[in-house]
C-alpha cells in the first residue's frame, strides 16, 4: 500500500487521507516539510495564527533497517525568526509514522475554543481528536506517564510542556525515544506553533503498522552493510562520538580558540576541563550511567548518554555539547552536575536548550543574573518560565527579544535566533553558515567545524576568509539533502572522508524505492531545498540584510587570536550564487 498524506484541520476538528501529489513522491523529511510549507503557508502570515501549518514528515529511509535513519522532520513558519523552519529529531516517531504509511502529517487551522487542548491520536487511516483537560498544565514526563497508563501498547508520543501551551519562542516539540526519555524538535519555537493549534500531544499507534517495503531487498542489504561499515570505521563517528558524545568538542574548541565565552567575549575558558567530554565520561562511568546510548532505533554511532548524579540518580540524557557550552563557558557554570540538572529540566519543560541557555548568557549583560550563578538561573527556569511570570515571559521570548527589551548592543543572534557554540570570528566557515542559513543561526545546517577544526573532508583554515563561502555552501546543500533522507547529521563525517559512504546512501534510496538516482540528483535536491526555503524567507520579509552576523563581531577583537568578523556584505551574498 502506498504512503499517504494525513491532513488535519483543527478549525473544524476533521481529517482527510490524501494520495501523495506526484511532485511530492520523491521527497521526504526536510525536502517535504519545506516544500509543503512553501506551497501552502502564506509567508506573511502570523506564525501563531490560523494560517500557519505544522508539518511532520519522516525521511526517505526512516522506518528501514538502514543505520542512523530514524529522523523525523517538522516544519512551519517560525515564530522566532519569522522565516521557514525545519527541525529534525530522533526518537520513535519517524519509524512508527513510516511503518504506518504516513508520508506527511499536515496540521492546519486553529480551534475556535481557546480553552480546550487536544490529543491527536493517529492510527491507520484515522485521526482522533481527544480533549485532554487532565494533561493541561503538565510538563513532558508527566504527559509520557499519562499516555503510557492510557495505552497498553507501543505508541509514539510528540508533546509540549507548559511553555509550549503559553506559546513562547523557546518552546520545542518533545518526542519519546526508545528508552522512554525525550528528544527535541529544537530551535525556532515549533512548540509554540503546536500550542497555538491547541495540541498538547500527538500519539501515533504502532499496533497495526506494516513493515516498510523495499523494492530491491538484496541491493538494500548490500548497500546498508557498506554504509554501516563507513560509519563504524570513521574516527569521529566510530570512536570520538561514542566515547565522549558531542561534548568531546569542549576541549577541541577551547584549544582552537573557538569556544565562545562570557557572551562571546573570548574564544577559550580557563575552566573548560570542568565541563569537557572526558570529565563527563569519567562521571558517567563512576556513577553507573551510560556513556553510549542511541536516541533512535538502528543508531550505530550511539553518541547519546545517560548522566547520573553522585548518588546514581538520573539527571539527564542526550547531554549535548551545545547546551554544556552555553551554560558552562558562556554563562559561567563550572559544575557539570548542575548543568546536567538544568538540561534535564529543560527536557521536561520542553524548551530549546540552546536558545534558552544563550538567553541566560545575555541575561548576565542585562543585569538579571550574575555570571556563573547557576542556582539563580535554575530557579528562573524552574519557577518563572513555566509559570509565565513577567520575567519568565521575557526569558521565554528568546535572546533577541531580551536584547531589545534591555537595550543591549551585544546580542548574539542571526535572524532572531541565538548563535550556538562555535565562535564565528575564530571558525569563519561556521560564521558563513550562521549568516546565510535559512533557519537563522544554526550549526547543524552546514557544519563547517568539520573541515575548519576537525579536518574532515580536508582542511580550510578557520581564521582566514579564503574558501569559507564555498565550504559553507557545499555543506548546506549536502545537509539539506541528508535531512531529507531521515539520516542523522553525523553521517556527514564518513561521507566527507570515505568515498564509499555517499554512493552507498544513494544506493539504499534507489533500492528502497526502485529508482535510479545519482549523487548529482541528490546534490540538486539539496540545492532545490535551499532555494525553496530562501524564496519563502524573501516573501516573508527577510532579505540580504538579515544574512549578517551581529555588528559587534566586526569591531570587537576576539582573544586569543585577536580576530574580527571581516566579511563584506558582497562576499556573504555570493553564497547564493548557485
Amino acid at each position: 500500500m502506498a504512503d499517504l498524506i494525513y491532513r488535519v484541520n483543527m478549525t473544524n476538528l476533521s481529517f482527510k487521507i490524501e494520495e501523495v501529489p506526484a511532485q511530492w513522491l520523491g521527497l521526504g523529511g526536510r525536502a517535504l516539510t519545506s516544500t509543503i510549507v512553501a506551497q501552502e503557508v502564506d509567508p506573511e502570515c502570523h506564525p501563531l495564527g490560523p494560517n500557519n501549518k505544522l508539518v511532520f514528515a519522516p525521511g526517505l529511509l526512516s522506518g528501514t533497517s538502514a543505520s542512523n535513519s530514524g529522523r523525523n522532520s517538522c516544519g512551519a513558519k517560525s515564530p522566532l525568526t519569522g522565516g521557514i523552519k525545519e527541525s529534525n529529531v530522533g526518537g520513535t516517531s519517524a519509524g512508527i509514522m513510516s511503518k504506518l504509511g504516513v508520508k506527511a502529517l499536515i496540521i492546519e487551522g486553529m480551534p475556535k475554543n481557546e480553552n480546550v487542548f487536544y490529543q491527536l491520536h493517529v492510527t491507520k487511516n484515522k485521526v482522533e481528536f481527544i480533549e485532554v483537560p487532565e494533561l493541561v498544565g503538565l510538563d513532558n514526563y508527566a504527559v509520557l506517564d499519562a499516555i503510557a497508563a492510557k495505552y497498553d501498547k507501543k505508541v509514539a508520543v510528540m508533546t509540549i510542556g507548559r511553555v509550549g501551551e503559553m506559546r513562547m519562542n523557546l518552546a520545542n516539540i518533545s518526542v519519546k525515544d526508545p528508552g522512554g526519555k525525550l528528544r527535541s524538535h529544537g530551535r525556532g519555537g515549533l512548540g509554540a506553533v503546536m500550542g497555538s493549534k491547541k495540541i498538547k500531544c500527538i500519539t501515533v499507534d504502532a499496533e497495526n503498522y506494516k513493515e516498510v517495503t523495499i523494492a530491491d531487498p538484496e541491493k538494500f542489504k548490500e548497500a546498508s552493510k557498506v554504509f554501516t561499515k563507513a560509519l563504524q570505521e570513521n574516527p569521529i563517528s566510530g570512536e570520538g562520538l561514542p566515547a565522549f558524545g558531542t561534548n568531546v568538542l569542549v576541549n577541541i574548541l577551547n584549544e582552537a580558540g573557538g569556544l565562545p565565552t562570557r557572551n562571546f567575549r573570548a574564544g577559550n575558558w580557563e575552566f573548560a576541563e570542568n565541563i569537557c567530554g572526558e570529565t563527563m565520561a569519567e562521571n558517567i562511568k563512576a556513577r553507573g550511567g551510560k556513556t553510549t546510548h542511541g536516541c533512535h532505533a538502528g543508531c550505530v554511532i550511539q553518541c547519546s548518554q545517560v548522566y547520573n548524579d553522585k548518588d546514581g540518580n538520573y539527571l539527564t540524557s542526550g547531554f549535548e555539547y551545545e547546551t554544556i557550552w552555553a551554560l558552562g563557558a558562556n554563562f559561567g557554570i563550572k559544575d557539570l552536575d548542575l548543568i546536567a540538572k538544568m538540561d534535564g529540566l529543560m527536557d521536561d519543560l520542553g524548551v530549546d536548550s540552546i536558545e534558552t541557555s544563550v538567553t541566560l548568557g545575555l541575561a548576565v549583560d542585562a543585569g538579571i543574573l550574575a555570571y556563573g550563578d547557576g542556582e539563580k538561573a535554575y530557579e528562573l527556569l524552574s519557577k518563572d518560565l513555566p509559570n509565565g511570570t513577567a520575567m519568565g515571559r521575557i526569558i521565554g521570548s528568546g535572546t533577541h527579544i531580551l536584547g531589545k527589551i534591555y537595550g543591549l548592543v551585544r546580542v548574539p543572534t542571526v535572524k532572531g535566533q541565538g548563535i550556538p557554540a562555535y565562535e564565528p570570528r575564530a571558525v569563519k566557515g561556521q560564521g558563513i553558515t550562521y549568516a546565510t542559513s535559512t533557519m537563522g543561526a544554526d550549526h547543524t545546517s552546514g557544519y563547517a567545524v568539520a573541515t575548519n577544526i576537525l579536518n574532515s573532508g580536508g582542511h580550510v583554515d578557520p581564521l582566514k576568509k579564503e574558501g569559507q563561502v564555498d565550504l559553507a555552501r557545499n555543506l548546506q546543500i549536502a545537509t539539506a539533502a541528508v535531512d531529507s533522507t531521515g539520516m542523522c547529521i553525523f553521517v556527514a563525517f564518513p561521507a566527507l572522508d570515505d568515498p564509499k559512504c555517499l554512493p552507498a546512501l544513494v544506493d539504499m534510496i534507489n533500492a528502497r524505492f526502485g529508482c535510479t538516482l545519482t549523487i548529482d540528483d541528490v546534490v540538486n535536491l539539496g540545492k532545490t531545498i535551499l532555494k525553496t526555503e530562501h524564496e519563502f524567507n524573501i516573501k516573508a520579509g527577510l532579505n540580504s540584510a538579515d544574512d549578517r552576523l551581529p555588528e559587534f563581531m566586526k569591531y570587537e577583537v576576539l582573544p586569543p587570536h585577536n580576530v574580527v568578523w571581516d566579511f563584506t556584505g558582497e562576499e556573504i551574498d555570493a553564497f547564493w550564487n548557485f
